[in-house]
């Protein structure tokens, strides 16, 4: 069983389980159960930012993700949340192996660029103003740098996004749409423009990276870092990776339990929000990754679900990166070097 070494202790990772204990039906109704009250409390806001934006943007098809269709097609691709655990190991990212795709929360804008990780997206899915603060929470340089450092960024987004978000981005923008269970918000769209590049996100940004990279993108294998659904254990409570206002006041939370069988504290939409990603990956077929190192992803009392594969970010780069160790051989065939990969 793999293990990764945490603050001095070294942690195993819980055993492998063949599904999540609860039915596929029982899993959406969990997934699916805060629609109403989040229709109800976004529905004008929704709509008042898709008519704006459609006013600045025009045909929101011209600039729609689908002009990015297969782009990347079977490339293992890094997702990365905005999760405690995102510390650990976010200064891997920069040397990745090559042909390894990172796309990231748009939360994470500040930290990706003070470490010059070479984000390849950004997405946010979000429709407050709290998207555009959060682009620089946390940052180490003025707000000025941030926004000047978008110019050369690519951000994929929610046609209701924040108008002020894409006012201030300075790079490529790509629109997506959101299949949202509600006539009237169909019908108000449709009148605006018939846009049918749908993303289901399971109402949060790192479902939609899932969706954008598998079902947009063509990427092969799926790795998350900073994926946690949880609240960091080693430390205080943390919400993110930085100090944020959320640490100071959590709020309502419930107890899981964390990749490693321990004790793990969360918001009970986040663990919605994991119980709908482990229900897409047990739908949808492919290689899936997590390189958190913490978190609840996968995680239940009687184990981790095998649809999942949980391994340190090191040993899934080395996953990647075999061909590297015989570079200088390949490319010079008549030097004395001797080396074997296995």
């Amino acid at each position: 069983m793999s293990k990764v070494r945490t603050a001095e202790i070294l942690l195993e990772y819980s055993m492998y389980i063949p599904g999540p204990p609860m039915t596929q039906d029982e899993m959406w109704g969990r997934a699916t159960g805060a629609d109403e009250p989040t229709i109800k409390m976004w529905r004008d806001i929704w709509l008042r930012n898709i008519a704006q934006n459609k006013k600045a943007y025009g045909s929101f098809a011209s600039k729609g993700l689908g002009r990015l269709w297969n782009k990347h097609l079977h490339m293992p691709c890094i997702l990365a949340g905005a999760g405690p655990s995102l510390k650990k190991n976010v200064h891997l990212l920069k040397d990745r192996p090559g042909g390894m795709l990172l796309i990231s929360c748009l939360h994470n804008f500040h930290l990706m660029e003070d470490m010059d990780c070479g984000v390849d997206y950004y997405v946010s899915l979000d429709a407050g103003p709290v998207t555009i603060e959060e682009v620089t929470e946390g940052c180490t340089k003025d707000d000025s740098w941030y926004w000047d450092r978008t110019k050369d960024k690519k951000l994929i987004c929610y046609i209701g996004s924040d108008p002020e978000l894409l006012q201030k981005w300075k790079g490529e923008i790509y629109f997506f749409n959101s299949p949202i269970p509600d006539e009237e918000i169909r019908n108000k769209v449709l009148e605006i423009e018939k846009f049918s590049t749908h993303v289901s996100s399971g109402g949060h940004v790192l479902g939609a990276a899932l969706h954008i990279a598998k079902g947009q993108l063509g990427c092969g294998p799926i790795i998350w870092v900073g994926a946690d659904f949880a609240f960091s254990n080693v430390e205080k409570r943390r919400f993110h990776s930085w100090d944020s206002k959320y640490d100071k006041d959590l709020g309502q939370c419930v107890v899981g339990v964390d990749i490693f069988g321990n004790r793990a504290v969360t918001w009970p939409s986040y663990q919605n929000f994991k119980i709908w990603t482990d229900l897409i990956v047990t739908r949808c077929p492919g290689v899936y990754i997590n390189s958190t190192e913490g978190g609840i992803l996968g995680a239940y009392p009687q184990g981790n679900i095998q649809h999942i594969i949980q391994q340190d970010l090191e040993d899934t780069f080395k996953m990647f990166d075999n061909s590297f160790h015989l570079e200088e051989q390949c490319k010079n065939p008549e030097s004395d070097q001797l080396k074997i990969l296995f």
